[in-house]
């Protein structure tokens, strides 16, 4: 399989890495100053950009027939037009807020432990999440997408940053390192707490997820996520 790789940064490196060793050939690596992008060399694109670069990306691959899934965050206030362009252009898009398999699993039990707690209104439910230093945006996207499962089996209104509410999840976010990644969700009262935490060792999950959802995205049409590519 030909992958060509939008953002070449840490995480496209991996991603590179990664390809290789699963038998693939990286044909394209585009970041902001490439020219003359050579789609036809594409079997699939695979974007880990900035968050003012992905849409674009995401949407040259649309409109030249190329296959993408994106693991970018902080540019969804886009994403409705990804998905009508992948429509019109009968297209195929997947986008993730975290390709790593076990964090996936993590999403399924998280929105699962949401429907149970859901009537124990003694217990109030908090974030916390812990990335490296370079990381851009705040709440990570891992952590939105933990906060609007929770959101959808309950009675929370939605989620706030650095602060409690008592209608809103409140998300606490740390930059501290090289940390891959930690999140952390917490139901507390004043008799007992329960938690479940996902903690990445490495990038490695995320780039193996990332090729993986390439793989399987290859020869369809339409917009999946990684509940469709893990049969979830």
């Amino acid at each position: 399989m030909n992958i060509a790789l939008f953002g070449y940064g840490k995480m496209g490196k991996m991603i590179e890495q990664v390809a290789q060793q699963r038998g693939h050939a990286i044909v394209a690596k585009v970041d902001v100053d490439t020219k003359n992008i050579d789609f036809s060399s594409m079997d699939v694109a695979i974007d880990f950009s900035m968050p003012n670069a992905a849409f674009g990306n995401i949407s040259s691959c649309i409109e030249n027939g190329i296959p993408v899934i994106s693991g970018t965050t902080g540019w969804l206030r886009d994403y409705d037009k990804a998905v009508n362009l992948c429509k019109e252009k009968n297209g195929a898009f997947i986008y993730a807020s975290n390709f790593s398999l076990g964090v996936n699993v993590f999403f399924e039990l998280n929105s699962y432990l949401a429907t149970m707690m859901k009537n124990l209104e003694q217990y109030q439910v908090s974030m916390e999440e812990i990335h490296h230093t370079q990381k851009l945006d705040a709440p990570s996207g891992t952590a939105i997408s933990l906060a609007e499962g929770i959101v959808k089996q309950t009675n929370y209104k939605g989620w706030s940053l650095n602060q409690e509410s008592e209608n809103e999840i409140a998300i606490a976010s740390k930059r501290i390192g090289n940390t891959p990644g930690t999140h952390t969700v917490v139901y507390d009262s004043h008799v007992d707490s329960i938690e479940i935490k996902h903690t990445a060792h490495n990038r490695e999950g995320f780039a193996q997820g990332a090729v993986i959802a390439a793989e399987w995205l290859v020869g369809k049409t339409g917009i999946f996520s990684m509940k469709d590519v893990l049969g979830l």
